[in-house]
């Protein structure tokens, strides 16, 4: 068993989750715990049997209940130090036993599942994603990308599945209403992802086995669901690919996926 559920996807709060027969992990607790704990319900999973906590960085719509969950349950957190530091509230939650300290270059061990950090562009203290694998069986989490990389590109290759950011269109971004600042940082090489670099991206990881992506931290304000889904399947079919290709969604803001088995 290796499965995976976004539980929360969105500029206002993130949190997946993903299970094997002996280990349960979040990624990131970016809505409040008690939201976390009604989601986890929702799916038959007791959040106090949760194995620990990664977080890829230390922005508030990535570890809002993060210290209340931790401390409620008694759960470890994975962090890299940098981050750890960047977020002194919630640190101050987590009991010094419970936290797990990582480098972005090594690989550790959860359970059974082995993880690699690997870095990303966004204004963050030290962001990362996460390459996770259960036997040969890989699947990437790759979130508030500012640009796609080369290195990037390499980590996620040999995915079986990825939640892959495709926050914004940059004709929705222009006409919302964020003032100049934020639709600079959002678009610059620091911010987040665009619908048709995340088509790109899918589509080059395709040729390395890929069946199934969920695109997820879709802006409220400058993107919609069905435009991030459609810009998507105009980029596969733009390489010749089809929508057959892949198993292809869309991770809902307020609501948990359904549970997709790798």
């Amino acid at each position: 068993m290796f499965n995976f559920c976004s539980l929360y996807s969105g500029s206002s709060g993130n949190s997946l989750f993903v299970e094997t027969q002996n280990t349960k992990l979040l990624i990131d607790a970016g809505v409040s715990s008690k939201k976390i704990e009604n989601a986890l319900n929702d799916i038959n999973i007791d959040p106090s049997t949760l194995d620990g906590i990664l977080v890829t960085h230390e922005h508030i719509d990535h570890v809002q209940g993060l210290g209340t969950l931790s401390k409620k349950f008694d759960l470890p957190v994975f962090v890299n130090q940098e981050t750890l530091d960047a977020m002194p509230k919630q640190k101050d939650k987590i009991s010094e036993n419970n936290i797990k300290t990582f480098k972005i270059s090594d690989k550790f061990d959860i359970g059974d599942l082995e993880i690699k950090p690997f870095s990303i562009p966004h204004d963050a203290a030290n962001p990362c994603g996460f390459n996770i694998w259960k036997d040969n069986k890989k699947i990437s989490i790759a979130t508030d990308i500012g640009h796609m990389t080369n290195p990037i590109l390499k980590s996620l290759e040999e995915s079986l599945f990825i939640m892959l950011e495709a926050n914004y269109d940059p004709e929705v971004l222009r006409c919302s209403p964020y003032p100049f600042t934020l639709k600079s940082r959002i678009a610059g090489p620091t911010g987040h992802l665009p619908n048709e670099m995340a088509g790109k991206t899918i589509s080059h990881l395709l040729k390395s086995g890929l069946k199934n992506a969920m695109l997820g931290h879709l802006s409220k304000q400058s993107n919609f669901p069905e435009l991030a889904y459609k810009t998507v399947v105009d980029e596969l079919i733009s390489n010749n690919y089809n929508e057959d290709c892949i198993s292809l969604s869309v991770a809902s803001r307020d609501n948990h996926s359904k549970i997709i088995t790798i």
